[in-house]
């Protein structure tokens, strides 16, 4: 994916933050349930798979800034539908103004964007008769259905958790919750600052292109068999090469990404590179781990508030 993504998200106005969503105190529940590393490893699977089904278009929501953009795109477009008023579809303006109220990107950068979820298929053009000059776009069907699925494995998730019945009561009427609940998590997305600002594990890969895809893929190959050491826990990856093939991603990119990593202590070799497994540290898989548990904890409070 071209990286057009070449600003600082500080230097435009942060939205501001209005206490919604989940309390310290319900993430470290969560986090402490004992079913909680089998839901992890459900949802980076998940998401792996998801990429592996349309990779040209998931490509869009791996790096923290594009998934915040689609993100918000769909949303707007769900509450254009809902308010009644007129065409639904979306316009390049549109996003524009969205996302820099919300400090999400600037014009150009969301433009540019726009052209970008055009060209991979997340929108298309409502009027077909001319594809090369839209007015306005609405999202395509591929997109919706993987939106779907998005949700369909965070309820998986925390069904797994409480043992609850979210995943199948989504499924039987998915179309018609996926318009109430996607406006509402987006706008706790955006409002929340650990959702936009993450850890620095999290920050070195998700600044770069299917960061976020690499990280899913360490967590999904933990050797939950094998206890961790020294507040480590080993993986079944041992090379970079065999890392980069597993995701169709350059091993050049993602060696540089993992020796930033591992300059501050996120991952490392076992034993000798190429030869041992690498490894992640705790506060690696601690930064991964409570940006789900916020992300199923939101999802779950949208849920209930529409169910």
């Amino acid at each position: 994916m071209t990286n057009f993504f070449d600003f600082a998200i500080s230097r435009l106005p942060a939205a501001p933050a209005d206490g919604r969503g989940p309390a310290p105190g319900e993430i470290d529940r969560l986090l402490q349930n004992g079913s909680f590393p089998a839901a992890l490893r459900l949802l980076a699977g998940g998401f792996i798979a998801l990429y592996e089904g349309s990779p040209n278009m998931t490509a869009l929501f791996a790096t923290r800034q594009s998934r915040l953009l689609c993100h918000a795109l769909l949303a707007l477009y769900f509450q254009k539908r809902s308010g009644g008023a007129g065409e639904p579809a979306l316009t390049r303006e549109d996003f524009g103004h969205l996302a820099l109220r919300h400090g999400l990107a600037s014009h150009d950068v969301a433009y540019a964007f726009f052209r970008e979820a055009l060209k991979r298929g997340l929108v298309r053009p409502v009027n077909r008769s001319d594809e090369t000059q839209p007015g306005g776009v609405e999202p395509s069907p591929p997109v919706l259905a993987m939106l779907i699925e998005w949700y369909d494995v965070h309820f998986q998730a925390l069904d797994l958790i409480d043992e609850g019945f979210r995943a199948g009561r989504f499924i039987e009427r998915s179309e018609i919750i996926l318009a109430d609940i996607h406006p509402r998590v987006v706008r706790a997305f955006l409002s929340n600052p650990e959702v936009r600002c993450p850890g620095p594990l999290s920050i070195i890969f998700n600044w770069f292109n299917a960061g976020g895809l690499l990280m899913d893929r360490l967590i999904a190959g933990i050797d939950w068999e094998s206890p961790s050491d020294q507040h480590r826990f080993s993986t079944d990856v041992r090379t970079v090469t065999q890392l980069a093939a597993s995701l169709s991603l350059s091993r050049i990119h993602v060696g540089r990404k993992l020796a930033a990593a591992e300059l501050i202590g996120g991952i490392g070799w076992s034993g000798r590179r190429g030869s041992s497994p690498l490894w992640i540290s705790q506060g690696f898989y601690e930064e991964y781990a409570r940006m789900q548990a916020r992300k199923l904890l939101i999802l779950d409070e949208a849920f209930i508030d529409i169910a």
